[in-house]
C-alpha cells in the first residue's frame, strides 16, 4: 500500500487513505473488498480515470494518432489507442479509451514498478493535452473567419503530444518529403527491424528503439537514403550523448536551435517536433504544404502574416487547417472566397513536407 500510495503522489499512506475516503466515500479497505466481488485485473494492471475540460474532440485525436501510429509499437481499434512503453529499464504498454459517462479518458496502465505509475499518467496527460482549456483557445480561433466554421463544427480539438520525444523527432524526420503513409511505413520497418520485441495484446510486438540503438543502425536497409539515415543517426548521437535532451525542456527556443544544428533538421522539422515533442502551443510549421493549401496561400510568409492573429495558439490553428484537408468536404465551405482564388503548390508538391497526407 505505501508503494501505491507514493506512485500516487501522496507523501505517506495516511493522506493516501484520507483522499480516497473524500472522493469514493469508502475506505481502501472496503474498495478491496468490492474489488474481490469483481473481476480481478491482471498483475500489475492499473486503472486511471483522466479528467479534462470539455470540450474534448476525441474522435479527432483518434483519426490523427491512427494515420501515424507505428506497426507493432502503436495499434488504434475500436476507439481505443495503444501503446508499448519503455521507462527507467521496464518495459509494459498502456491503452486509452473515452469514459462516456463523464469527461475523461479511461486509461489502463500494465507496468511492472508503481513508482513509475505518476509520470507515466503525467506523461499521458500530456499526449493527449488534457490540460488544455478550451475557453481560452476558442475565442483566439474564431476570430479568424475560415477557422471559425470549423471550431463551431468540431470544438475540442487538442494537440495530439507523444510518448517520447526521441521517437516523435524520428517520426518528424521521417516525414520529410514523403506522405505520412509512407512515413509510417517506414517507422514500422525500423521498429521491427531494430526495436526489443515486446509480448503484448494484439498488435503490439516491438518496443520503439532507444537512441542508442539508432545511433549506428544501418538504416538504409528499411528503405531510407543515405542522407535521411544520417540524420537519424546523429540525432540518436546527440540525444544519447546528453547533447540533445527532450525532458525538461525550459527554454524551447534554445533547443530548436540546436536541434537544427543537426544536418538534415530545419524550421519545418523543428517546428513539428515543438507542437508534439514539447507540447508548445505556439508552434507553427509555416512552411507546411498542407497549411498553405488549405488557406489557398502561396508561401509562408504570406501564412505567418496570417498566423500572428492565432497567437498563442498557432499549434491548435494547424490542427484545424490539417483537419479541412483531411475532410475534404469542409475545405471548400470554410476557405474565404479572395483565398480560393491564388493557386498552391501542385499536388505532387503538396506530398512534400506536410502532416497531413
Amino acid at each position: 500500500m505505501s508503494q501505491v500510495a507514493l506512485a500516487s503522489g501522496f507523501g505517506c499512506v495516511r493522506r493516501f487513505n484520507a483522499g480516497i475516503r473524500k472522493v469514493y466515500h469508502r475506505t481502501p479497505t472496503q474498495i478491496r473488498k468490492l474489488v474481490r466481488q469483481t473481476k480481478i485485473q491482471p498483475g500489475n494492471q492499473y486503472l486511471f480515470r483522466l479528467h479534462f475540460r470539455p470540450p474534448y474532440h476525441w474522435q479527432g485525436m483518434l483519426e490523427f494518432l491512427a494515420a501515424r501510429a507505428t506497426p507493432g509499437v502503436e495499434v488504434v481499434e475500436g476507439g481505443t489507442y495503444r501503446r508499448t512503453i519503455s521507462l527507467h529499464g521496464r518495459e509494459g504498454y498502456f491503452e486509452v479509451a473515452p469514459d462516456d459517462s463523464r469527461d475523461a479518458l479511461l486509461v489502463r496502465i500494465e507496468f511492472g514498478n508503481p513508482h513509475s505509475l505518476f509520470l507515466i499518467v503525467e506523461r499521458i496527460r500530456a499526449m493527449f493535452d488534457l490540460n488544455a482549456d478550451w475557453a481560452d483557445i476558442a475565442p483566439v480561433l474564431n476570430s479568424d473567419p475560415a477557422l471559425a466554421r470549423m471550431v463551431k463544427m468540431d470544438p475540442g480539438v487538442r494537440l495530439p503530444g507523444s510518448w517520447n520525444g526521441f521517437e516523435l523527432a524520428v517520426r518528424a524526420i521521417l516525414g520529410q518529403q514523403v506522405t505520412v503513409k509512407g512515413a509510417t511505413s517506414l517507422a514500422g520497418r525500423i521498429a521491427s527491424r531494430f526495436g526489443k520485441r515486446f509480448a503484448g495484446p494484439s498488435g503490439l510486438t516491438h518496443l520503439f528503439p532507444a537512441p542508442e540503438i539508432l545511433a549506428s543502425a544501418k538504416l538504409v536497409d528499411v528503405g531510407l537514403t543515405g542522407a535521411r539515415s544520417e540524420t537519424i543517426r546523429a540525432l540518436a548521437r546527440a540525444v544519447s550523448s546528453g547533447k540533445i535532451n527532450f525532458e525538461g525542456v525550459i527554454d524551447s527556443d534554445v533547443f530548436l536551435a540546436r536541434l537544427c544544428e543537426i544536418p538534415g533538421i530545419g524550421k519545418w522539422t523543428a517546428q513539428y517536433v515543438a507542437m508534439r515533442a514539447l507540447g508548445e502551443p505556439d508552434a507553427f510549421p509555416s512552411s507546411d504544404l498542407g497549411l498553405l493549401r488549405a488557406l489557398s496561400l502561396g508561401s509562408a510568409r504570406e501564412l505567418e502574416q496570417r498566423a500572428e492573429a492565432w497567437r498563442p495558439w498557432r499549434a491548435y490553428a494547424a490542427m484545424y487547417l490539417w483537419r479541412m484537408l483531411s475532410h475534404p468536404g469542409t475545405t471548400k465551405k470554410i476557405v474565404s472566397r479572395k483565398a480560393a482564388g491564388k493557386s498552391v503548390a501542385n499536388e505532387e508538391a503538396f506530398s512534400r513536407d506536410s502532416m497531413v497526407v
